[in-house]
């Protein structure tokens, strides 16, 4: 990889294995752009940083997690200074590229008329000129006073048309950062790391705001593991495996099981006093079903921190 363009992501903060990430984004033949509203642990890499609007000054679409609403918000605020939105400076890339596909010359409002026209049985009906007058409107995932229960008939798209989980066609192996799983490296990292989401922010998101640092800077460690190393609530602790090693302060709280310690994602480095955050620890290895991520599949040790 030669060049970097990062939009809407932190990979400084959020990446596994944190150290060989930031080794990637120090050489001196990677060419970094970065797209932000904050000076982020990412931006601090970057050759050109490119300032963009916030949510309140551009127009754009919405979904969530946990309603059906689609919503449409247009600006509340003037986009300050040269920002631009992410669109703007794609198109305007494109053309300085050279590239004369028709989509490059679209506008926000045809971008969103082509994805309300695709088609969709949710999105029937669903106009952006109602968006407009509306602002949010219930996705046609049932009929209206109906609650949208997709599966409460079956129609799981198996012979049966029910959930088949087939269990005994899985071989199961435990993973390997794991109490079951390479005995050699439960010996020398006892616990069992996890980074939950932080409940105030999604991933690295708000880390700049010194409340989610402090919060983000604990570790939770159960009084049975506390006790026999020396630690107390507010104690700082080293935490580390074979990949790194993170200063973080102890929480010493029955919250967690003997044998696990947890710690809230995602700290930008940059607040933290080594400058190193808890994605030290984690593994860039995927998952042997889905190739998902295996944040959750970390093996640590904690101890007082000396200094």
């Amino acid at each position: 990889m030669k060049a970097l363009f990062n939009y809407n992501s932190n990979p400084a903060a959020i990446a596994p294995n944190h150290n060989a990430v930031r080794r990637g984004l120090r050489r001196e033949d990677l060419f970094t752009v970065v797209l932000e509203q904050m000076q982020t642990d990412t931006a601090d890499y970057a050759d050109i940083l490119l300032p963009v609007t916030t949510f309140l000054e551009h127009t754009d679409l919405y979904l969530a997690y946990g309603h059906y609403f689609l919503q449409m918000a247009r600006p509340v605020l003037p986009a300050p200074g040269e920002t631009r939105s992410n669109v703007e400076i794609f198109r305007e890339l494109a053309r300085r590229m050279g590239f004369e596909d028709d989509c490059f010359d679209e506008s926000e409002d045809d971008m969103m008329r082509g994805l309300l026209r695709s088609g969709h049985k949710f999105l029937e009906g669903i106009t952006l000129e109602r968006l407009e007058r509306e602002g949010f409107i219930r996705l046609n995932v049932s009929a209206p006073g109906e609650p949208f229960l997709p599966f409460a008939e079956g129609g799981f798209g198996t012979a049966s048309g029910k959930c088949e989980f087939r269990a005994e066609t899985i071989g199961y192996e435990p993973p390997v950062e794991s109490r079951r799983g390479d005995r050699a490296l439960l010996n020398k990292f006892p616990l069992e790391l996890i980074s939950p989401k932080h409940h105030d922010s999604m991933n690295s998101t708000f880390g700049n705001q010194p409340r989610l640092d402090r919060e983000t800077s604990e570790l939770t460690v159960h009084p049975d593991d506390a006790a026999p190393r020396g630690l107390q609530s507010g104690d700082s602790v080293r935490v580390f495996n074979h990949r790194g090693a993170c200063v973080l302060r102890a929480r010493v709280a029955a919250e967690v099981p003997a044998g696990v310690v947890s710690s809230p994602s995602t700290r930008w480095a940059k607040g933290a006093p080594d400058g190193v955050n808890i994605n030290a620890l984690t593994s860039e290895r995927l998952t042997d079903i889905g190739g998902g991520p295996t944040f959750y599949s970390c093996l640590v040790q904690v101890e007082k921190n000396g200094d």
